[in-house]
């Protein structure tokens, strides 16, 4: 008799482990560096039940908050499945956080215990003690370090192994109810400080259900995520589905652009998912004669640049599913060969949608149809919308107003209903008063042999006028060259194919691009090095 809830996870795990204990639903690859790290259900379910154990001998309450420091490991999974029995609630931060930012994602949690993968840990301990609530720091060893004196020789650091062997309870774990916390989801905090999204195991759950059938997902599919489990779309699209749907799952330590199709071709991944950032910079890789020569089927696509959908699909011979949504919700989707390139799709059945002006009123449609304006959600049948950000109601409140998901995002409706993302609300790109499309600019300097990736932005314009911006782009040259790179290149290149009015104003030359967890390149640490390291900063040459 199943102990626990089928809607929340540790339901999920109980029921596969009972019915399909040797199906293999979880891959970490080793990237040809190390051994796999893999997990079936019965070992899932076996793991998940012995670290709760050792995680309740260090008195880790229901409802508590559990926060992790680690990059994708089957622990991290085991941690989720093991919070879930006991009714606890796993943090997942991205474990490149440092100083204050880590600081304060650790105390606005309420975090009680940490666990950090070793090559974060001497972070942890560093600010361990600005957070009054931390019980106890947790390592977990990888083989990431360099041999030498190791932090686990510290009174304050206890070893993961040590909770993960621990003796099975022979008294029932608690578990949760469906309504309960799984997870806080960080948002990336690119504009300001990151919010703790309240994600229940009911809202997991179910929307790892769905998911198959609005993205066409076949029996036989493998999936394939490079990105973070700190990111929601890891974390439901492709672990949910995978752990829901007995759907074999195959995860990398960390993204790689290199080596995606690589991984795609070892182990039969059929479908994966690309976010906005990471589809310039994989289209920027040198073409190769086998690149259409890959199992993938299908590509579920967030952000996918209108300028290179057509030649990104032809190149590698795969299906772009485009969709839209967040971690607090909204969802809209565009199937392969049915919407409009560029386009974002439209609204799940299950949702009602409006198009505001800045006041709050419904845009009213131009003499072409189109409307624009921010996008909002409810559900159809009129229930307001409800999303919790932890220990902030005042952020909950307002994303939330009248009833509707407020996305923060200027969307454009053409007349059939179709919908196209412009720019995050305070983020767009105005140029001499058009708004300009970065992806184009980010297309013709990804086709540069000489460019490895490349981001365009928009700082405050020199000129003053209210509302404008000089265009960036921050450009990653290739390494290895024959040649020092010129960033007189890009402007030249830029004239001659886009046009005066899509130059760049400066070029920025660095050895990478600062991301979040996700993929998405971070604006303000980009302007923080323009700023700070003027001599990476090019003007064009007259």
């Amino acid at each position: 008799m199943a102990r626990y809830d089928p809607l929340t996870l540790a339901g999920v795990i109980e029921q596969m482990a009972a019915e399909k204990p040797d199906c293999l639903v979880l891959t970490i690859e080793g990237a040809g560096v190390r051994a796999d790290e893999t997990r079936t259900y019965a070992q899932l379910w076996d793991r998940g039940q012995r670290l709760a154990a050792g995680l309740q001998s260090l008195n880790l309450q229901p409802g508590e908050k559990l926060g992790t420091l680690l990059a994708n490991h089957v622990e991290l999974v085991d941690l989720m499945l093991a919070c879930s029995l006991l009714g606890a609630v796993l943090v997942p931060i991205d474990p490149r956080t440092r100083a204050e930012k880590l600081t304060y994602m650790l105390d606005a949690a309420d975090c009680r215990g940490v666990v950090a993968g070793d090559y974060a840990l001497q972070e942890v301990l560093n600010v361990r003690e600005k957070v009054p609530g931390l019980r106890w720091v947790m390592g977990l060893r990888t083989d990431e370090l360099a041999e030498g004196p190791t932090l686990f020789d510290r009174p304050v650091v206890l070893d993961f192994q040590d909770a993960a062997h621990a003796k099975v309870s022979a008294t029932p774990l608690p578990g949760c109810a469906p309504d309960d916390a799984l997870e806080l989801i960080y948002t990336s905090g690119t504009t300001g400080d990151p919010k703790g999204i309240v994600l229940t195991h009911r809202r997991y759950v179910e929307t790892a259900k769905l998911l198959p059938r609005m993205f066409g997902l076949q029996p036989d599919e493998r999936l394939y995520s490079g990105l973070s489990l700190t990111h929601a779309n890891a974390q439901v699209i492709t672990l949910g589905t995978a752990l829901v749907h007995a759907l074999p799952c195959v995860l990398s330590r960390r993204f790689s652009k290199s080596r995606l199709w690589d991984i795609t071709r070892k182990y039969r991944c059929t479908n994966f998912t690309l976010l906005g950032g990471m589809t310039t910079a994989i289209y920027a890789e040198a073409p190769k004669p086998d690149d259409a020569d890959n199992p993938v089927r299908t590509i579920i696509s967030a952000g996918m640049p209108a300028a290179i959908w057509s030649d990104f699909a032809s190149r590698f011979g795969v299906q772009l599913y485009e969709f839209y949504g967040a971690a607090e919700g909204g969802l809209t989707g565009n199937p392969p060969g049915v919407g409009p390139i560029g386009s974002i799709g439209k609204p799940i059945p299950s949702l009602d949608y409006r198009i505001v002006d800045d006041d709050g009123h419904d845009v009213v449609a131009n003499a072409r149809g189109e409307r624009i304006g921010e996008l909002l959600f409810r559900p159809k049948d009129g229930t307001p919308f409800k999303v919790e950000y932890h220990r902030n109601p005042e952020a909950s409140a307002k994303k939330c107003a009248g009833g509707w998901l407020h996305m923060g995002d200027v969307v454009r409706a053409d007349s059939q209903g179709w919908l196209y993302f412009l720019f995050r609300k305070g983020g767009g790109i105005r140029r001499n008063g058009d708004f300009i499309d970065p992806a184009q600019i980010e297309k013709t300097i990804a086709e540069d042999p000489a460019v490895d990736d490349v981001y365009v932005y928009g700082i405050p314009a020199a000129n003053g006028v209210a509302g404008e911006k000089d265009v960036v782009a921050a450009v990653v040259p290739k390494s290895g060259g024959a040649t020092p790179f010129d960033p007189q290149s890009v402007f030249q290149l830029c004239r001659r194919k886009l046009g005066p009015h899509l130059v760049p104003s400066h070029v920025q030359v660095l050895a990478q691009i600062p991301k979040t967890a996700s993929e998405k390149p971070q604006d303000r640490y980009l302007i923080e090095v323009l700023q700070l390291q003027p001599e990476t900063v090019y003007s064009q040459a007259h």
